[in-house]
């Protein structure tokens, strides 16, 4: 199973190493699964994040293999792929083949907008859910749900959503009980201080 988070310039910090962090353990933890996790970008070499991180993708889109599963995080960065038609379409063609489309925050804007969510219940982060309204046709957004799935989309609201988003999929494709080895593995309990 090849899963492909996309990075891109300014795409949010913990929008894509939150859900990488949950798959990339995965497939360390437990080799045997078959999972293989790389990101993704248009060109090689570094980019900067939206807090100023800069990162190296692992692969370019013209060089990816066919993926099971796409993670499309969000931040600033992907207000460009709002208005990128060749960007919008390279997402419609990889939906296509059956691959689970899944997004962060913002990221599930630019689903909208390729079409992705259309007559879809699907959420975002909170500042952006009155935008995601207003893309695509007929998007059913949910305000109060940390990840929402549909089956071959799944959306999950704001930066730390993608994690539960993560241990959510490891529990569909695999098994609850693997999504809970690698809970503890990661150590994640969230119980805010604040």
């Amino acid at each position: 199973m090849l899963i492909a988070v996309a990075v891109f310039p300014e795409v949010e910090e913990l929008d894509f190493a939150g859900p990488w962090e949950v798959l990339a353990a995965w497939s360390r933890m437990a080799p045997g699964d078959g999972v293989e996790v790389v990101t993704v970008a248009d060109e090689p070499g570094p980019l900067t994040c939206a807090k100023g991180l800069t990162i190296v993708p692992g692969r370019t889109w013209a060089e990816l293999a066919p993926v099971d599963v796409l993670v499309l995080p969000g931040g600033r960065g992907s207000i460009a792929q709002l208005e990128d038609p060749a960007f919008l379409e390279r997402l419609r063609d990889v939906a296509a083949t059956g691959t689970l489309m899944t997004s962060v925050c913002t990221g599930s804007l630019v689903f909208a907008a390729a079409g992705l969510l259309d007559g879809r219940p699907a959420t975002t982060h909170w500042a952006s859910l009155d935008h995601l309204a207003r893309l695509g046709t007929g998007v059913q957004v949910r305000p109060d749900d940390r990840f929402v799935d549909d089956g071959m989309v799944v959306t999950a609201s704001g930066v730390s959503a993608g994690i539960d988003m993560a241990l959510h999929l490891v529990a569909r494709l695999h098994s609850v009980e693997r999504a809970r080895e690698v809970r503890r593995y990661i150590q994640y309990d969230p119980q805010p201080p604040v």
